[in-house]
């Protein structure tokens, strides 16, 4: 009993605020011993050397800005985008034509320009499949598209089909944010992915990131009402749904490069685990600079994403697998090069 006393007589021993500062500083390693491994982790995700045949495949794309579509751009910045992308592996273009009314229907007046647009990019970039982006933010997180109720589904469902009569060659999703549990959007999939599959274009969404540990998204939803992450089996359930995924991997508040890299590594690995064969996987690049919270600039890098995928691809043989620049109005000639010697 002397053995078990001795360290409780020592602790009452001691004054009020050197007890509150053991208290703290337990409570503080008990926090920080789990962030020191999972940053070790992610160091180590981000060692070593990329395989040498984890390079672009030609399946990549890019996001591009509205005023592709409203007549802002001409012939002289098409030009321009034709010369980055020449001998990149760049196959998609997601051109922004919404966005989606809270209804779910879309303005025609918001792209006055698409079909002289379309003519004048597949004439500069044969080859090239121009998909129409198009997205809204959603309920119940944000005051936007219902998609359990059918009637809205329904002016999605329309509107993509508005779009591919315009010709487009495909339909590109970007749905915000879309928690893990929502069957809505899982039927939505389904009725859009009739129309493309009958017209036989593609169909493509953009995807949150995985739990980097299961059943976090359920932690951080109900602590913060934000859905940050989607579960691995619901990204499986939304990729079984359409031709094309890119998932979104930036924004992920990592404070150092290397941590943002073994990240990236990371989530392509927890994605290629549950992409069906048949299903083209894009990882998203970040072509712009913040400094946020969310975003450091100078952690998330177009090169830390680029070796992070690549890290996270490995000798993985799969050939409908590539990386997504986000976005060309903000991307630089750094990030250009950075994608280029990184990947292609």
């Amino acid at each position: 009993m002397g053995f078990l006393a001795s360290p409780l007589t020592r602790w009452r021993s001691w004054t009020r605020g050197r007890r509150i500062g053991v208290s703290l500083a337990a409570v503080l390693a008990l926090v920080l011993l789990p962030v020191a491994g999972a940053a070790g982790a992610l160091r180590l995700e981000y060692a070593g050397d990329p395989a040498t045949d984890a390079r672009t495949r030609g399946r990549d794309a890019i996001w591009l800005g509205h005023a592709w579509v409203d007549g802002r751009k001409g012939d002289a910045e098409l030009a321009a985008l034709a010369q980055r992308m020449a001998g990149t592996g760049i196959r998609d273009l997601y051109v922004h034509t919404g966005p989606l009314a809270h209804d779910g229907s879309l303005d025609p007046a918001l792209y006055p320009k698409a079909k002289d647009f379309l003519d004048r990019a597949h004439r500069a970039l044969p080859g090239v499949r121009v998909q129409s982006w198009l997205g809204d933010v959603v309920r119940p997180e944000k005051d936007g598209l219902d998609l359990d109720r059918a009637d809205v589904r329904d002016r999605v469902t329309a509107s993509a089909r508005q779009v591919l009569d315009v010709g487009f060659d495909g339909v590109h999703f970007d749905m915000e944010p879309v928690r893990p549990d929502s069957a809505g959007f899982l039927a939505l999939l389904d009725r859009v992915h009739e129309v493309t599959r009958a017209a036989d274009r593609p169909f493509s969404v953009a995807a949150p990131q995985i739990d980097p540990l299961p059943g976090l998204h359920v932690i951080t939803t109900g602590l913060s009402g934000h859905g940050k992450w989607w579960s691995q089996s619901y990204f499986a359930e939304v990729a079984r749904r359409v031709d094309q995924v890119a998932v979104m991997s930036y924004d992920t508040a990592m404070p150092v490069e290397s941590l943002y890299g073994g990240y990236v590594a990371q989530q392509t690995k927890l994605a290629l685990e549950v992409t069906p064969p048949s299903v083209d996987l894009l990882m998203g690049l970040p072509a712009y600079w913040d400094d946020t919270s969310a975003h450091r600039g100078a952690a998330e890098t177009v090169r830390a994403a680029v070796r992070g995928a690549r890290l996270g691809l490995g000798k993985n043989g799969r050939a409908n697998f590539g990386l997504a620049l986000y976005v060309d109005f903000t991307a630089t000639p750094d990030h250009w090069t950075a994608y280029r010697d990184g990947w292609c």
